[in-house]
């Protein structure tokens, strides 16, 4: 097998690693917090599933339609004022979460919090594209999705516990707290991020909107990562009120579950991002969807369970789920040309966030709570359509590896021509020029 080059990181490579790490840490813990509030949310406002399904899918929608209406513009400015435009507006939106007390203003709060966190992660991923070799991608992803780990070790523990003090609404004034001092550090360190916009061509922002969701290659991208995401918003919504009201879970034990399952991330994000680096991206996506099918057709299907039980099994399933995520992820961002990233991305995390939406909206429709104690009905049966769409969603994987292959391919035979041609053209320049 070739073994694949590794290329070092500079010192403001590393930089960039930890600001983008930190920022998707506070957006990740703001959206992931809600599944651990789940079920002192839908007790405190009397919600029903249906209900706390919505005020989820809220956020996701909005991100959606916002990156949408975002992504024409996304390759016409500075990436670098791009996120700390939109992560600014994200810290102020999570402030006003935290000062909702009812059902209405939370969801139009979790909207407009979407409008602007939703637009980051893509931003970042451009950035990412933008500053890193091909070659770095899974080793930068590995760190960077390590945000979702430390919100499970750290956040979520956090969350819960001052949740638990002040009140479900004290999270999301800790996240404003914190994001405020990320702007700060993006705004002193970050050097512009412009190199694209050398090579943008004459086109209105709604042009290189439609031209970006016009090319197939792009599209296949976009139906894998629509498919990505729906499995884990369906499910992930219910978590904490499966875990506490079918599994027989305290709330103790809960922040306890997300420390283990985070803290077992942290060491499992670098190793399949180096991993990725040397190994064929799509043979390790398939490894994890089938082991990660294994594991939610059995943990959606546990009653009344012991916490260590619980503890392995829940840490054996997100291993599958997140060893899927940096090898999709490094795949979707080889897909897009330079001139057209930023739109890419936008649009990928846009679809990501409405079908995650649309997801939760079912997900609430087929899980049923008949009273706020009584355990979940129809668990179960989302972990059956998780795994038929997680079936379907290797194949359109598999598609999207075959065309990134395919691309490397067309630019290394052009860059072997390029070169075959110069050295040609300075050895007929050598052969006419005679000695004086």
């Amino acid at each position: 097998m070739k073994q694949k080059i590794t290329l070092p990181l500079s010192s403001y490579q590393k930089f960039i690693i930890f600001i983008l790490a930190i920022t998707q840490f506070s957006v990740i813990l703001d959206f992931m917090v809600m599944s651990p509030l789940g079920d002192m949310l839908m007790k405190s406002m009397n919600l029903s599933t249906k209900q706390f399904g919505i005020a989820v899918s809220a956020y996701a929608f909005s991100a959606g339609i916002s990156g949408l209406l975002t992504a024409g513009f996304a390759d016409k400015f500075d990436r670098k004022k791009l996120l700390l435009f939109f992560y600014t507006g994200f810290v102020i939106a999570t402030f006003f979460c935290g000062m909702a007390h009812t059902y209405p203003l939370l969801v139009t709060a979790r909207i407009v919090t979407g409008l602007f966190g939703g637009v980051i992660g893509s931003i970042s991923m451009a950035i990412i594209t933008d500053l890193f070799a091909m070659e770095q991608r899974g080793r930068v992803l590995g760190f960077v999705q390590m945000g979702f780990g430390a919100s499970q070790v750290l956040g979520i523990p956090i969350s819960l516990y001052i949740a638990n003090k002040w009140g479900w609404q004290s999270p999301f004034l800790m996240v404003a707290g914190l994001g405020a001092v990320i702007a700060l550090a993006i705004a002193a360190r970050m050097q512009p991020i412009t190199a694209h916009l050398a090579i943008q061509r004459e086109r209105s922002a709604i042009d290189h909107l439609v031209h970006t969701l016009l090319k197939k290659n792009y599209r296949t991208g976009f139906s894998a990562t629509a498919l990505l995401a729906i499995g884990g918003f369906m499910m992930m919504p219910f978590g904490s009120a499966f875990a506490i009201n079918n599994l027989g879970i305290n709330n103790d034990q809960l922040t306890m579950l997300f420390m283990v399952s985070g803290i077992a991330s942290l060491f499992i994000m670098p190793l399949i991002g180096r991993l990725s680096d040397k190994v064929d991206r799509f043979k390790i996506f398939t490894v994890a969807s089938l082991w990660m099918v294994t594991m939610v057709l059995i943990y959606t299907h546990l009653s009344v369970t012991p916490l260590w039980q619980v503890v392995i099994l829940n840490v054996l399933m997100m291993m599958g789920i997140m060893s899927r995520m940096i090898p999709s992820t490094a795949l979707a961002t080889a897909l897009p040309d330079m001139q057209d990233r930023g739109a890419f991305m936008s649009i990928n995390s846009s679809l990501q966030q409405i079908a995650g939406g649309f997801a939760a909206v079912i997900g609430g429709m087929i899980v049923v709570q008949p009273h706020k104690s009584a355990p979940l009905q129809h668990y179960d049966t989302l972990g059956f359509v998780v795994a038929g769409v997680t079936f379907f969603c290797i194949f359109m994987v598999y598609r999207v590896s075959v065309l990134v292959k395919r691309k490397a391919a067309e630019t290394a035979a052009a860059k072997e021509a390029f070169k075959a041609e110069t050295e040609g053209s300075e050895e007929k320049t050598e052969t006419t020029v005679q000695p004086v």
